[in-house]
Formats: C-alpha cells, structure tokens, sequence
C-alpha cells in the first residue's frame, strides 16, 4: 500500500515508512514527503536538504529554513534512500578561507529534476551571514571557484 502522497509529473515512489504518529514517511525520486501535524504532507525536494541524518529510530532533516524529526517505527531503506538521494544532489562542496578571517562552505547543488546548480554559503559560527562585506567576499570566492570547476 503506498501513502496517500500527492506527486508532481515524473515523481515516483522509492520507498516509505510508518511514523510513530500513524503516517509515513515517503521517498520519491525528487522529494522526500513528511507527515505535517495539521495533515497531508510536506514535500522538500532533495536538493533543499542540508543536513539528514537516522538517530535513535528518528529522522532527522535540516533544510536553510527548518528542521524535522519524524520517529520510524519500521524505517526500511529510508535512511539509506535519504543519505543516497541528498548526496547525489551535490555537484562541489569546497571550504575557503575568507580574506579577513574566518570561513566559508560552498555547496553547489542539483536538483533531482534537472536544471542550474543551487548555490549556497554557510560561513563560520560567530560570522553574520548577512554582512553584505562577508558576502561579498564569499560571492568572490564562488566565482573563483565556478571558473575552476567549470561549474
């Protein structure tokens, strides 16, 4: 029986699991689908996908914006689908030194569904990310980087 997810156009089903809520967890070949608390479920496509992780029977999921921890009570191949398909999406993933100090990691990724390469900055813990001088630099950074991969 698969889960009552909606999918988008060429979106199929990998493989899911039963949550300790009564719902599951569903990967596909874009996205991974979570159970929201309100109903239905949330789809966060692999490429939006920091950070996943499988800890003492939870998954847990950081995205820029969020994180998510959904408890398996049978978790089948999901962890290893979920590892698989988020390091798939990653094109270059490179630490730089920033000029006044400190770092930055740069990740470009793709989407599961084809298209341009995501960029993303996550700089030092102590570094506003919002310091237009910092991103700036990093900015600088990203385009010595993409002459070099060709990317």
């Amino acid at each position: 029986m698969r889960p009552p997810v909606d999918l988008e156009r060429r979106e199929r089903v990998l493989t899911h699991a039963p949550t300790r809520g009564g719902s599951h967890v569903v990967a596909t070949t874009t996205a991974l689908h979570i159970p929201k608390i309100e109903g239905g479920f949330l789809r966060i496509p692999w490429d939006r996908i920091d950070q996943a992780s499988w800890k003492n029977g939870h998954l847990h999921v950081k995205t820029a914006t969020a994180e998510h921890h959904v408890g398996l009570t049978a978790p089948g191949s999901v962890p290893e689908t979920v590892r698989e398909r988020v390091t798939a999406t990653i094109a270059v993933s490179h630490q730089a030194k920033l000029p006044h100090g400190g770092s930055v990691r740069i990740a470009g990724r793709r989407p599961a569904t084809g298209g341009d390469i995501r960029w993303t900055f996550v700089f030092d813990a102590g570094l506003d990310p919002a310091d237009p001088g910092l991103r700036a630099q990093a900015e600088q950074l990203l385009e010595d980087l993409r002459r070099q991969t060709g990317l």
